[in-house]
């Protein structure tokens, strides 16, 4: 790992924070943006000898500008990692704002295509590079009240197929992970949102998604970045096109 130059998407905090923390224990070079300042103030203090930039992933200027800070910071990539979006709204389809939808949409998709257009050039020249997708096990189910999100994570596993074919010739691996229920602040605002639109307490909402995991258990950050740990090992070398649910096994979307 530790002549690796890897680049995240949404670095700054939460899953991206841990897969960024894992790296530079490595010894691994790390180039993050997040679309929260504080976040990455907070990182750039932390980690000096990091690359932090502030940049939405859905602006092709901003998003320009971190690769091409990419470029001179790095010299070239090995590890791109997309992990940017969002849960966006919880809401019976007519009840949804166009607005909501498109957003949804564009930070999931949209931000990794910026990204993954950026990274095939480099990783094409020097014949090999590994790229990691963030989709979910609403990438592998439906989804009822987050049709948004579950179209957004979907559309990730798709990318994913493609661009193993497309990529797999000049020796670049593409994979995506689909982590379950992961606990912290976004899926605490998850739980509340879905809790409203449900009509039922935020303890009902918790208890049904661990009853339809067969370990009856949510996931932590630790475990997504773990798996992408081994994906960079050569114990993952022969690994690719595939989505990789990392979710104590998801038996149903209730």
């Amino acid at each position: 790992m530790s002549e690796k130059r890897v680049v995240i998407t949404a670095g700054a905090a939460g899953i991206g924070l841990v897969i960024a923390k894992n790296y530079l224990a490595e010894g691994a070079k790390v180039a993050i943006c997040d679309i929260d300042p504080n976040a990455i103030q907070s990182f750039k203090k932390t980690y000096p000898n990091s690359l932090a930039v502030c940049a939405n992933v859905t602006n092709e200027k901003e998003m320009d500008d971190f690769f091409t800070a990419c470029d001179e910071f790095l010299d070239g990539v090995d590890v791109v990692i997309a992990g940017a979006g969002i849960g966006g709204p919880a809401a019976l389809i007519e009840n949804l704002k166009y607005s909501d939808w498109k957003d949804t949409i564009a930070t999931t998709l949209d931000g990794t295509f910026l990204l993954v257009r950026w990274a095939a050039k480099h990783m094409r020249k020097n014949k090999s590079g590994l790229i990691i997708l963030l989709s979910s096990s609403a990438g592998l189910f439906g989804y009822p009240y987050r049709s948004p999100y579950a179209v957004a994570k979907w559309g990730i596993v798709g990318l994913t197929k493609t661009l193993a074919m497309e990529m797999g010739n000049d020796g670049i691996r593409v994979n995506c992970i689909c982590p379950g229920a992961v606990e912290g602040d976004r899926m605490d605002r998850v739980v509340q949102n879905e809790a409203k639109v449900r009509g039922v307490d935020e303890q009902k909402v918790r208890d049904d998604y661990v009853s339809a995991v067969s370990l009856k258990t949510w996931v932590t950050a630790d475990d997504i970045a773990n798996m992408i740990h081994f994906l960079d090992s050569p114990s993952g070398i022969k690994i690719s096109g595939q989505a990789l649910a990392v979710d104590g096994h998801t038996e149903a979307i209730t």
